[in-house]
Order: structure tokens, then sequence, then C-alpha cells
């Protein structure tokens, strides 16, 4: 007869027996069979990803949790497995390029219980999304989203930071980034996405995600183990008010238990980790594109994105005039005419012109109709600010009432949420203004998730810690500033709003509220241009200080703000970028530096054969004492020269090259 102890071993041997039979792994690969993604299917359900055989993520439990009790990803029953390989075109509106390949393997699994999730596996990445086919809508209680590593990694961590607010999710989304190691992540807060971080065999994996649509963004924390992160979502807003500090703004003021209310059939936002083999590959990666939904407006030919002269980075603080420069009609018109002078697209209207409480009141320094049809006389169009609460009350009518004026978009400010009320808004917003013909810059706004696919007319975000700053505090600028093409930028296009012509040194510079300047030299702040993808960009400095700089302006408003081609040329994550975007038969090249001083080497193989001028920008030989130095040079060059790039501290280097005859 078997002792109590083997019978003991014989349960445990059969029990494991029984779990591994009912334990079940599915694997797809990416098209160049460089990346492999397992999923596992036991008691959770857990995803891991490779890359050439080193783990890029270790085992990762996913699950939905619905307020039944309900959670989808625990003891999955898979039933038809399905796999295809997808090779696709996208044709891109207002995009850094023509045409995105799509090209993916993917895995969908369908579970018992009307749910599923679908992987898919790119050449420069991999994604998963969940979706239900439930009768009745449901509510999301939680969501498990674990992204675990092998190794206490290095992150580039932006921590939520407003610190008026004791509720965590609501955030400007500007910050600065946090470069630590995973285990040192704070606990008890959050930080936005895309974070990056650095693997072994300098590998990089950034995280973020796409294609959200009714339901809240993605937060990310520290994670249940040492080596991670994990998902947070905002809870579902039961109330919120007008914030009487900034009534421009919405206010939550009590949150449910649950993340979402919403469709019982459905697709979920995909979860997506980017994977680099060589920074410069970030500069130029498609994937929140790729897996953003596609265009629902029909007639895209009216939009049309552009440069414009901006007002209140520069405190309205024109001179040498006969008029009291400030938020009036006689301001606006002089912008109208340095704009139309520089062929710049348009003029925005920031705050001020209208009533904070209620943007159909127009302040009666400002004729509205005076000023659009002045400025369309000079083929020049006028976007108007404002704060995203008084459009929300007046939304149709405010959209109506401007686009028959003649408004040609609006910059839409302070939402600082990305809850899924917040994120229905933006939707709303978008869908509302193209159908009034009105196209969107999101300020105040979390980071692009791809909506700018599916709604077109949305032509830049903000959700980043940009220029502005510089008025009132004294980050490490030029560091950010080629950090962020490598992570935010990853998500898609950002509303920075360079062009100071008003340059400092790291030594001479100091933040003035009204007479502001930037870190970093003329040319860093030249190459911005080129670099940052922003199909509607500022030129924040005012009329008359770009008058003295005639040069700089004529190469800025040379520059287009949608291209047919982007070439990542070389780059090290919060150390130099450097860029090439092509329009037509003509190249942009940019380059940017840190605060260190070094040399570079600019390969032009991405020209086609042929003989080329290039017109160039570049530091000058004092640009280290006196941030404004730079030399304009034109030079003959061909598709087989390599250039020797000097990049002075906080520098910058900016070409346009094009056919000679």
């Amino acid at each position: 007869m078997p002792s109590s102890k083997n019978i003991l071993l014989i349960l445990v041997t059969i029990t494991s027996q029984l779990e591994a039979q009912k334990m079940k792994t599915f694997t797809i690969a990416s098209p160049d069979g460089g990346i492999e993604v397992k999923v596992i299917a036991g008691e959770k359900l857990q995803w891991t990803a490779t890359h050439r055989s080193q783990t890029i993520l270790a085992p990762s439990t996913i699950s939905l949790t619905l307020y039944s009790g309900e959670v989808l990803g625990n003891n999955p029953e898979i039933r038809n497995p399905k796999s295809e390989t997808i090779n696709n075109k996208i044709a891109a509106i207002n995009y850094k390029k023509e045409t995105v390949p799509d090209n993916y393997n993917q895995l969908t699994l369908n579970c018992k219980g009307d749910y599923g999730i679908i992987f898919r596996a790119y050449n420069d990445g991999v994604a998963y999304r969940f979706f239900t086919k439930k009768k009745d809508s449901l509510i999301v209680r939680s969501e498990e989203a674990n992204f675990n590593f092998s190794d206490d990694d290095s992150a580039y961590i932006p921590y939520s930071n407003d610190p008026h607010n004791k509720d965590k999710y609501q955030c400007s989304f500007e910050n600065t980034y946090q470069h630590i190691r995973l285990s040192q992540f704070v606990k008890d807060t959050v930080a936005f996405a895309p974070v990056l971080v650095e693997l072994a065999n300098n590998k990089k994996a950034v995280i973020t995600e796409a294609d959200l649509e009714e339901y809240p963004g993605m937060f990310l924390t520290n994670g249940k183990t040492t080596n991670g992160l994990s998902g947070d979502f905002a809870p579902y807003v039961l109330t919120q008010l007008q914030n009487e500090r900034n009534p421009v703004q919405a206010l939550v003021t009590r949150r449910a238990g649950f993340i979402a209310k919403t469709k019982g059939t459905r697709t979920f936002p995909w979860r997506i980790v980017i994977i680099s083999t060589n920074d410069k590959d970030l500069l130029n990666n498609d994937m929140v594109y790729r897996l953003a939904s596609p265009s629902r407006v029909t007639d895209v030919s009216w939009i049309r994105p552009g440069k414009v002269a901006w007002d209140w980075w520069n405190d309205w603080n024109i001179a040498h005039v006969d008029f009291r420069a400030g938020v009036n009609t006689a301001t606006y018109k002089y912008y109208a005419d340095f704009a139309a002078a520089n062929h710049i697209d348009y003029i925005l209207l920031d705050e001020g012109w209208s009533d904070d409480r209620d943007i159909m009141k127009i302040v009666p320094e400002i004729n509205l109709k005076d000023i659009i049809d002045y400025a369309a006389k000079k083929n020049v169009g006028v976007w108007l600010w404002m704060g995203s609460y008084p459009l929300d009350q007046k939304m149709e009518e405010a959209f109506s009432t401007y686009s028959k004026l003649g408004v040609r978009g609006f910059k839409i400010d302070f939402m600082d949420r990305d809850d899924q009320s917040m994120v229905e808004y933006y939707y709303r917003v978008a869908k509302t203004a193209a159908t009034h013909h009105i196209m969107v810059d999101f300020h105040g706004a979390y980071k692009p998730t791809g909506l700018q696919r599916t709604y077109p007319n949305v032509v830049n975000v903000e959700g980043v810690h940009g220029m502005e700053q510089l008025k009132w505090s004294n980050p490490d600028m030029p560091k950010f500033d080629v950090t962020i093409p490598f992570v935010r930028m990853i998500a898609g296009p950002m509303d920075y709003t360079p062009g100071a012509m008003r340059n400092a040194t790291k030594q001479s510079f100091r933040p003035i509220y009204s007479q502001p300047m930037s870190q970093g030299t003329r040319c860093h702040q030249l190459a911005m241009y080129i670099m940052y993808e922003a199909p509607f960009e500022m030129l924040s400095d005012n009329p008359t200080v770009y008058m003295r700089e005639q040069e700089s302006v004529n190469f800025i408003a040379s520059i287009p703000t949608t291209v047919d081609e982007t070439v990542a040329l070389d780059g090290k994550v919060g150390e130099y970028a450097l860029m090439a975007r092509r329009k037509a038969r003509e190249w942009y090249v940019g380059g940017m530096s840190n605060w260190n001083a070094r040399d570079v080497t600019i390969d032009l193989s991405f020209l086609k054969d042929g003989n080329y001028e290039a017109e160039i920008f570049k530091d000058g030989i004092n640009a280290d004492r006196d941030a404004t130095d730079y030399k304009k040079e034109v030079i003959k060059v061909s598709s087989k020269e390599k250039l020797n790039v000097y990049l002075s501290n906080g520098g910058g280097w900016a070409a346009r090259i094009y056919p000679s005859h």
C-alpha cells in the first residue's frame, strides 16, 4: 500500500500533467523572422517577445476584468486560433511619407466567453489588442497590461507632473525624462507613454498605444515585478465642473470604481512594444499610424497644414509700430502682413480674443470678421485658440459660426486628461470640426494615438514639454530636444513650438516671460523645423524680431510641414539626431546636439544621381559664446559625398538640397 507521501507525490504529478495539458502555447514571427511572439494560455494569459533570440519582453500577464467579475484572460479556452500574413500599403495623408508599408503576421485567438485577443508581429515591433463580441454593453473594472523585462534596465520616464492636482490622472502630459532604472520608478506615481526602455546589445523597447477610442489612455507605473512596468488607467468620470482657477478647463470632482463603460462588441486599444537595434530607427517609425483606424473624412482637399505666425510665446511684443501692441485688431493685421510677406500660411489668435467662459463672446478690442477678411486678401488663413471647457458647452455653435466667418482652424487647449470621457471629447471635436471643414491642433493634450490618421483634420498635438517652458523655467532643453525625437515623436506629431531668434548659451540663458529666449544655437532652432514631425508648425517669435533675421525666416518658410519621404540618418538618444526629409525633388536635412559639441558625418547617399546644390545653415565658430552665431553657405553636392559637420554646444545644422541647373 503506497504511503501518504507517495500518494501526495502522485497527486501533484497528475495535477501538473493536467495543468500542462490545459496550457497551450502559440507563436508568430515577424515577416523577416527576427521577432517572435509567444502566447501562453494557462491559468493566466501571458505573452513574451524575443528579437534574434534575445528576450525583449519576459512573460507578461494581460487581462480585462469586467464589472460583473468576469476576467477576460483567466483560464482562457482557445477556440479556432487563426494565423495570417498581411502585406499592405497605406496611402498616408499629411504625414512624414507618402506611403506606409504595413506588413505583419497576425495571430487571432478566439476564446470561450465571446472575446478574443489579436497579436501582431512586425519587423520593428509587436502589438496586441482585446476584442469582445458581447450582446449588451459592458463595464470594464480594470485592465492588466504588464511589460516585464529580464533585467533592471534603464528607462526614460516622464512622470505625471501637475502639483496643483490631487488627481494624478489630471495632468498636462508635459515633463522632462528621468533616466533611471526600472526599480527606481517612484511608487504610487504614474508616467505617461511613450516610455523607452534600454536593453542589452543597444536594443530599445518603446511602450505606447494606438487606436484609443471610447476608452481611457494608458499610463505606466512600477510593475508587479522589479523589472517591469504596468498599465494604469484613469477611472471613469462621474462628475466634473468648471475649474474656477482656470475656467477654460474642466475639473474632475468624482470618479467611479471602474475605467470604462462601452459597447459589448468592439475592439480595444492596441498595446505596443516597438523594438529597435539602432537608435536612429526610432526616428522614422510608423507603428502608431499603421495601427490607427483609417480615415473617416471622405474629402480631405480642404485640409491644408502649414506654418503659423503665433502671438502668445512672444507675448505680443511687436515694436516700432504706431499702435499699442496686444490682443487687438491692429496687432493681428500686423501679424497678417508679416505672414503674407514671408509666405507663412496662417496667423493664430491665442488666448484673450474671447471671453474665458463663453467663446461666442468676442472681446471689444477684436473685430474678428475684419481680421479674417483682411488676412484672406493676403492669402493668409486665421486660427483661433480656445479652452476645452467653453468649447464643450457650445461646440456645434462655435464650429458652425466661426467656420462661416472663414476661420480655418481651432487650437484647443487645457484638456489635460485622457480618461474615457476626455478621449470621447477628442473624437467629438475631430468629427464636428471635419463636418465644418475646420482643422484642429490639440494643445494641453495627451500623446497622439493615431487620431491624426482617423481624422486627418487633426494636424498637430502637443503632449510635449515644449519651448513654452523656457518662459518660466530652466530645464536642460538641448538634451530633451534630442531625446523626444526617439521617444515622444514615436507616437506622432508634436506641437513643440520652435522658432526662437533670441538664442542663448548654457551660461547666458535665463527665463524671461515677456522676452523669452531659447537654449542652444540658432541652427538648433532651424533644424527643429526639419527634425520634428509637425504638420501645423508655429513660428513662435514675434514679427519685429523675425524681420531683423530675414535670412533665417526665409529658410524656415521654405521648409514643408508634410513630406513625401523620411530618412533617419543617425542618432543616439539624448545625445544627437540627424534626419532627412524629401518633398517632391527637394531634400531637407537637420541635425541637433545636446550641450556637448560634436563632429558628425552626414551621408548623402539618399540623394538620387545627379547634381545638387545645398543651402546650408551651420553653427558659427563662436556659437559656443554667442548662440545666435551662424554661417550660411551654398555648396555643390552629390549622392556620393559624405559631409563632415560640426555641431556646437546645443548646436544644430540645417540644409535645403535641390537639383542644380
